[in-house]
């Protein structure tokens, strides 16, 4: 069988090894060190928007924390993109709240800011104000911000970005992440840059930050002898993971490059193929680093179903993925309040996520091109 082709697969740079070898060096192992500073300091830098960013051990932690900061707890609501990954979602149940989920919208498959509307007036008018907003940057794609923030500002709701996949994106020429109360980032293995497992929580102040460590660091008190006035969590990354962050910062350009250059290849494969959309911007405002390069395939025109498209790669030793199956239509959150239509749902069974990483050989380019051109039985050239 011929080699594995991942969905999105870690990409080293090479100099992760001389930020992890100076840890070793100095002894530095522990969830502190100068690798967690100067990777902060650089997330700072590259996101060039007068934000401070606490690194932390994960994505999930990041959102949780930030929950946590917007005052949600037992019995309150937060509304939530249901186009998405369920991290997006679960932290909110951590806190004993309710998600309150709100469908997407056609362009960029992000919250719907009308329906977002709706369904904050609704439940005002239940006498729940929601507590926060927590909108996704889906595969990298920026959603609607102006819209977004236009309805949290006239109802006073703080916004939580998830922006776990889209590091290197931009709204207006603005980074994604830096635009509500806080931003989330993910450095899991499958992610644009990656700490092996990390996350980071991009705030607005130095006060936030520093509340943040303070959390995520078991809310100790300053005392000679341990003492806790708050519930803490072990959230912080170690240095050990930030020195292979420091080396992936290094190439994170690059990686956007290449995963962009991914999205046009498919771009330009399914030209002239009816029925196949390829997910991209639909204007300039918008700047995706098309972390996962997706398709929505209508199968009444195609003849071909996305599982069709989905098994034939997998025989080939090929890994593509439907898209996030909505958070309203999961068993843990079925009776969790819904708004909206159909779009997520309709996304989710028409769309696949195709091969997007950044390390793709031309090799693997000409295996994926074959199975596209076998299964949608045209004649082109392949890549």
């Amino acid at each position: 069988m011929s080699d594995k082709i991942w969905l999105s697969s870690p990409h080293m740079g090479g100099n992760e090894l001389k930020y992890i070898h100076e840890a070793f060096d100095q002894n530095w192992v522990a969830p502190l060190g100068p690798n967690v500073n100067g990777f902060e300091k650089d997330l700072e830098e590259f996101l060039n928007a007068n934000v401070k960013v606490a690194a932390l051990s994960a994505g999930t932690a990041a959102l949780h924390l930030a929950l946590i900061e917007c005052g949600v707890g037992y019995g309150d609501e937060v509304v939530c993109q249901s186009m998405t990954f369920s991290a997006s979602a679960n932290p909110i149940a951590y806190q004993g709240a309710t998600p309150i989920f709100v469908d997407s919208e056609k362009e960029t498959w992000n919250m719907c800011p009308i329906t977002l509307r709706e369904a904050v007036s609704d439940r005002i008018a239940k006498g729940k104000k929601p507590k926060a907003i927590v909108v996704v940057h889906l595969y990298g794609m920026p959603a609607k911000m102006d819209e977004i923030l236009a309805v949290a500002n006239e109802f006073d709701i703080p916004i939580i970005e998830d922006a776990a996949e889209a590091l290197g994106s931009t709204y207006k020429g603005k980074a994604c992440g830096t635009f509500g109360r806080f931003g989330v980032l993910s450095f899991n293995g499958n992610k644009i840059i990656t700490t092996s497992g990390g996350g980071a929580l991009v705030c607005q102040s130095q006060q936030d930050k520093d509340y943040t460590v303070f959390l995520a660091t078991q809310a100790r008190d300053e005392a000679a002898h341990y003492q806790h006035s708050h519930i803490g969590y072990n959230y912080r990354l170690s240095n050990i993971c930030a020195g292979i962050g420091r080396g992936q910062m290094e190439v994170l350009l690059h990686r956007v490059n290449a995963r962009r250059s991914m999205s046009i290849f498919y771009q330009d494969l399914f030209k002239g193929i009816p029925g196949v959309e390829v997910f991209t911007e639909k204007s300039p405002d918008f700047y995706s680093n098309h972390w996962l390069s997706a398709i929505v395939i209508d199968p009444t025109m195609t003849g071909i179903t996305r599982e069709d498209l989905r098994l034939a790669f997998l025989e080939d030793n090929i890994e593509s993925r439907p898209l996030w199956k909505p958070m309203h239509l999961q068993p843990i959150f079925l009776t969790s309040p819904y708004y909206g239509q159909q779009v997520a749902e309709r996304l989710f069974e028409n769309g696949l996520c195709l091969p997007s990483g950044s390390n793709l050989t031309d090799e693997s380019k000409r295996r994926i091109s074959q199975v596209i051109n076998k299964i949608f039985k045209v004649d082109k050239l392949t890549k």
